[in-house]
Parts: C-alpha cells; sequence; structure tokens
C-alpha cells in the first residue's frame, strides 16, 4: 500500500512540532512525513524521527516548489506572532507572502489539500462581547492590528487558492496553551506567561477576555480538518472562553499557586507598559508579548464560538484544569 506523502512546514514550532509527532502516532507506517524548516532552526527535536528534513525558507518558492513535489497534503504551520510594531513587515512577509508561495507550491504540484492553521486574530469581533463565529465579519479596527490583519490577508491566499481549484481547509485556534512532556519543543511565551502568574510573579491583569485551547485540541482539529473539513472552510478551535480576571482565579485554584493579590490593570497603566514593551522590542530585535496593541485588544471583551468545530469536526475539548496543569507540572 502507497503511503500518503505529507509535508509540514513549521515542524519545530509550538504547533507544527505536536503535529508531526500526533501524525507519526496515530498513522504509523501509512504516512511519510517531509517537515520544512528555516537554515536557523534547531532540528535537534526531529533526531531519530522517521521524518525527512528539508532546510527552505517560506520565502524561497522555488525550494517550496521543489519540496512538494508528489505531495498529496501539506499541513502549512509555520507563522510569525508579534503584536510590536517594529515587526509589521515581518508579520507580512512571513504570514501572507509565506503563505502566497505554498499556496502556489501546493497548485503547482496539484496537492490534494492544504491545512492552514490560521487563528482567531483572523475571525472577525463582536462589537457586545457575544461569541464570535466564522462568518463574523472582521473589523475596520482589526485592520490596525499587524498580527490580526497579516492572519486575515493570508487566510485570503487561502481563499485565492481555493478560487484557482485547490482544496484549502483553515484552522483557527485560540490562544493555544498546555504541554507535552513527551515533546521537547512544546515550549510557548503563552504557557511562560501563565506560569509566571501561577508563581506570582505577575499580579497584574487586563480587562478584557479571549479564548483559550489546549495544544492537543488544536492538533486534533488540524487532523480532523485534514479528514473531514470542507475546503474553503474555516473552523474556530476553542476549547473556553474566559476573562483574565477568571484566568487569574482559575490559576490561583491549582495546588500550589502563590498568587495573594491580583489587580486589574487600568487602560493608562496597561499603554505606558505597552511602551516599554515597544522599547524593547525595538532595543532586542524580540517581540514582546507586552506592547500597544496586546495591550489595546487584551481590553476587549473577545469570545468564540465553537459549533462548527463540534459539529463538523466531532472535537471534544478537553478541561480547562486539566490544561493548566500540563503547564505547571
Amino acid at each position: 500500500m502507497l503511503k500518503t506523502s505529507i509535508v509540514i512546514t513549521g515542524a519545530t514550532g509550538y504547533i507544527g512540532s505536536q503535529l508531526v509527532l500526533a501524525l507519526l502516532s496515530k498513522f504509523s507506517g501509512e504516512v511519510s512525513c517531509k517537515v520544512i524548516v528555516r537554515m536557523s532552526s534547531d532540528c535537534s527535536f526531529l533526531e531519530g524521527l522517521p521524518v525527512d528534513i528539508v532546510r527552505a525558507d517560506l520565502l524561497d518558492s522555488l525550494a517550496l516548489i521543489e519540496a512538494f513535489r508528489g505531495v498529496d497534503t501539506v499541513f502549512h504551520c509555520a507563522g510569525l506572532i508579534s503584536y510590536t510594531r517594529n515587526f509589521r513587515n515581518a508579520l507580512y512577509d512571513t504570514n501572507v507572502l509565506g503563505t502566497r508561495n505554498v499556496v502556489n507550491a501546493c497548485i503547482f504540484n496539484n496537492v490534494r489539500r492544504l491545512v492552514v492553521t490560521s487563528s482567531i486574530a483572523a475571525i472577525g469581533a463582536t462589537e457586545d462581547g457575544t461569541p464570535a463565529s466564522e462568518t463574523t465579519s472582521f473589523q475596520e479596527w482589526q485592520r490596525r492590528n499587524g498580527y490580526m490583519e497579516s492572519k486575515h490577508l493570508a487566510e485570503l491566499e487561502g481563499l485565492r487558492g481555493v478560487a484557482e481549484g485547490l482544496d484549502v481547509v483553515m484552522v483557527n485556534p485560540g490562544v493555544v496553551i498546555g504541554v507535552d512532556p513527551a515533546n521537547p519543543a512544546s515550549v510557548s511565551s503563552s504557557n511562560d506567561v501563565l506560569r509566571m502568574i501561577y508563581q506570582g510573579k505577575l499580579p497584574l491583569f487586563p480587562s478584557g477576555s479571549t479564548g483559550f485551547v489546549d495544544i492537543r485540541d488544536v492538533v486534533d482539529a488540524h487532523i480532523a480538518a485534514w479528514e473531514k473539513g470542507r475546503s474553503g472552510e474555516r473552523y474556530v478551535v476553542v476549547g473556553y472562553n474566559l476573562s483574565f480576571r477568571e484566568l487569574f482565579v482559575r490559576i490561583g485554584t491549582l495546588a500550589g499557586s502563590s498568587i495573594r493579590h491580583s489587580f486589574m490593570v487600568t487602560y493608562g497603566m496597561g499603554l505606558l507598559a505597552g511602551l516599554g514593551g515597544e522599547l524593547w522590542s525595538m532595543l532586542s530585535n524580540s517581540p514582546s508579548f507586552i506592547s500597544l496593541e496586546s495591550i489595546r485588544i487584551s481590553s476587549r471583551l473577545l469570545a468564540y464560538s465553537n459549533t462548527r468545530s463540534v459539529q463538523e469536526l466531532r472535537l471534544s475539548y478537553r478541561e480547562f484544569s486539566e490544561t493548566l496543569k500540563t503547564i505547571i507540572a
């Protein structure tokens, strides 16, 4: 029996690495995996795994065309997350132009299906805080957020691929959290922040809310989208909608938590912190999880409906407390 040939971009990242392990475990002997990694990427995680490693950049269109030759399915997990202003150009290059090149390489090689890792950042927002769905309109204020706009434009590249005959499904996770102890690449800044809250090192929380999801549920969603997703559709993948106040309360109930007192940060204080984050990002040339855009978005009441992913992909979501325990273990 011929193996299904799969390519994963971003295979050394938080989501991509977990997807590689899940595919190899669930479809052992049934799939052959090729991973696309940048020249600068640390590939030690992949040592000993039955995968073919291809060193290529998302902006190298010819390298992608060659890498996708004879491939059945592509999981496009590579991307850049940043809310600081000095990364706006990098966001466009990686998330928009990179996705454009992936789509073009898939079309050129007659790839059967492309599964794109998108984000709730590309989902429209409601004005009253009711859960947004896949059909909620993208708002004008979101276009001024560099990360949101880049993910929105990346999805348009995917839809352009659909118009040109490519089978594309998009997965839109919320804030992805959780740690798989069996995966040495299971690290993220979101987990680091939650760990700081648990340790009592971060007592301030913003006034807004957002959607959270376990990394393992995100990977299950990718595989389900590959197997059952409808072409041209996107699927919101969110386990729980929580205000940041509720998040602190949940973390505070965990055994060993060092949270004693927590306070809501005022919008003015948040902007000052955001300016500090912007300055640090400029000096270090690294993204900062505290920035003007992250402060603004974290002050909004955002929530998301997972109805389509539950009904069409048959997803079930892990308990939030279970996810938190993997972070502090």
